[in-house]
């Protein structure tokens, strides 16, 4: 074989060898890609994989259910193939997540407690199997939840009697059943359209979403400090595409997820939250209650029996001690 019939061939093999290493995995967002996800989690995992993988392994983000539409479909998503990674909540489909989604209870996790690590703490011993075929990669939690009202404000319980207040998940259900309120469970990307025609009266949600859904411009009236616990979310990696990894991009993956990347998204939301409640305080037209600690001992005094409740019909009790360190 002459010289140059050598180099095709090994120009040719490189081409080959280059095909088989490199590796994109595809991220399902059912958000647009200015959402909080984006920066905090996609972006970041794809500059991490990227960079400890000398680009052979990265990730692309498909932004506003470009793999497939519904915010409830996730994690289905993941297991069919269809996106090798996919970020959602639990309360979408609560009855798979039941133990994780006791970190949405009003009190489940202290307020001073970062809810990443409570969900980790849990991980290992009460919630992976809740996570089947797939390798969660980030576990994390919202701000705390608020009230954020179409045109409603909110002091007291007696104030939600007769309202129509979408949640996002059983926890949260069992939160405004207890309050007097009749839950309404919706992805929050239907929540604008909802709050803007008078479908529901309000949401319980953080207040990141002001600014991540514009919540802000169908809401004019928001309650702080009731006890409305948080919400829970997850990224996941389908578990075959993880195994068929080579070794380096296994240990890249393992280094870039876990606590790391759920402290990037926890943070991400918490600093949206603020910046969108900063801008809320700024509107005028905005009423925003700050509830006093009598206030504050109404709700919890009618929130007070649903942890226990919750946390006894799905045996997780071992779980709740985990969260809290105990």
């Amino acid at each position: 074989m002459n010289v140059s019939k050598l180099l095709i061939a090994a120009s040719t093999a490189i081409v080959l060898t280059s095909q088989v290493v490199a590796e994109e995995l595809k991220f399902a967002n059912f958000t647009p890609p200015f959402h909080t996800i984006n920066a905090s989690v996609i972006e970041k995992l794809n500059n991490d994989l990227s960079a400890a993988t000398n680009g052979s392994l990265t990730v692309r983000g498909y932004h506003g259910g470009e793999l497939g539409s519904g915010p409830a479909e996730q994690y289905i998503r993941v297991l069919q193939g269809a996106a090798d990674m996919a970020w959602g909540l639990p309360g979408y489909t609560s009855s798979q997540f039941g133990k994780t989604m006791i970190a949405e209870l009003p009190g489940a996790i202290p307020e001073d407690m970062p809810g990443y690590q409570a969900l980790w703490r849990a991980f290992d011993d009460n919630l992976s199997q809740e996570f089947p075929g797939t390798k969660p990669l980030a576990l994390w939690t919202s701000e705390p939840n608020i009230f954020i009202m179409r045109d409603k404000v909110i002091r007291s319980p007696q104030d939600l009697k007769g309202l129509k207040v979408r949640v996002a998940g059983a926890t949260a259900a069992e939160v405004a059943k207890a309050l007097g309120a009749t839950p309404v469970q919706m992805p929050i990307s239907q929540v604008y359209n909802a709050m803007q025609t008078g479908l529901i009266d309000g949401v319980i949600t953080g207040a990141s979403t002001l600014k991540d859904f514009k919540l802000d411009e169908v809401a004019d009236a928001l309650t702080l400090g009731a006890p409305l616990g948080r919400l829970a979310f997850f990224t996941v990696l389908n578990a075959q595409v993880y195994g068929d990894l080579s070794a380096d991009q296994q240990a890249a993956v393992d280094a870039a997820s876990g606590a790391e990347l759920s402290k990037s998204a926890e943070d991400a939301w918490l600093a949206t939250a603020n910046a969108a409640l900063a801008a809320a305080r700024e509107d005028s037209a905005n009423a925003i209650v700050e509830l006093t600690d009598a206030e504050k001992e109404a709700f919890t005094k009618a929130v007070s029996g649903v942890v226990n409740s919750y946390v006894k019909s799905v045996d997780g009790e071992d779980a709740l001690a985990a969260m809290q360190g105990n």
